[in-house]
């Protein structure tokens, strides 16, 4: 039997990268998939984002782990979307155990004072507000079936440090954060464990793309450090994987895990441990 035998599990932003490996790999541990994704390319988003083409692909290598996977195409910013997302796990598999809170978009931007509103807004509607909805949604019919589950959000390291250029993106992702701790203790009477996940930098399309080659080209002071920011890992690894990830939101979803809750769990080749 897997880790996740007899479990269902909602993982947002499961068109491709993180979000196909995480369905993919809980598929392989047991559990039946509903996926989500806008899957359509967002105004303000410079690099090419996921399709219903890609989520139909996730759905076909999900069953090729011969589970089960519902592919939902939603917004997480639209509380009447997500909601239509818990509603279909309700109605396709009877409960939710597990969500893994995994969309989110990362886009360069001025330094803070330069930041326009529409950049601003985004940003933070998509990788916080997003996450909220996810939970509002979902954490109803958890504590309704009485079975406890885990919660899982992907923050990042900019949600434990600062980087510039982001300050809209590590504001949302440190946001994160104090949503997770604050679920942790209001769900905790209820088994529902709710943790964060703090990758580095992950090889998916998000940053592997022209977009973010360009930026980077055209500002020397990140990769070179004259901001004070040193973008090595302390391991000998460039990027994370996104199957990094995945197990160690498999390991929070099973009952392994039955007693951690309101961690911040970084999977990012020591990048924070550095001196």
């Amino acid at each position: 039997m897997g880790r996740l035998e007899g479990k269902t599990a909602v993982i947002t932003g499961g068109a491709r990268g993180q979000g196909r490996s995480h369905a993919v790999i809980f598929a392989r541990e047991g559990a039946d998939i509903v996926i989500c994704d806008v899957a359509e390319q967002v105004d303000g988003v410079p690099y090419p984002m996921g399709s219903e083409e890609d989520m139909a692909e996730t759905v076909r290598l999900v069953e090729a782990e011969d589970r089960r996977c519902v592919a939902v195409k939603a917004d997480t910013r639209s509380e009447a979307d997500m909601k239509r997302v818990a509603d279909t796990a309700i109605a396709e598999f009877g409960k939710i155990d597990s969500v893994v809170v995994n969309h989110g978009i990362s886009v360069f931007a001025p330094k803070t004072w330069e930041l326009s509103e529409e950049q601003w807004h985004l940003t933070l509607e998509t990788n916080l507000t997003g996450v909220w909805q996810t939970c509002k949604a979902c954490i109803p019919h958890m504590i309704e079936a009485g079975n406890g589950g885990s919660i899982g959000m992907t923050s990042s390291t900019a949600g434990v440090t600062g980087f510039p250029y982001m300050s809209h993106y590590s504001a949302a992702k440190h946001g994160v954060g104090g949503l997770m701790l604050t679920l942790a203790i209001e769900l905790a009477p209820h088994r529902i464990r709710c943790n964060t996940v703090h990758p580095c930098a992950t090889n998916t399309p998000m940053i592997k793309n022209q977009y973010f080659d360009d930026w980077m080209e055209e500002h020397p002071d990140l990769s070179q450090g004259t901001l004070g920011l040193n973008l090595g890992n302390l391991m000998p690894v460039d990027t994370n994987e996104p199957y990094d990830l995945s197990y160690a939101y498999v390991y929070l979803a099973s009952d392994e895990a039955r007693h951690v809750t309101g961690i911040r769990l970084p999977v990012d080749a020591g990048y924070l441990a550095k001196p």
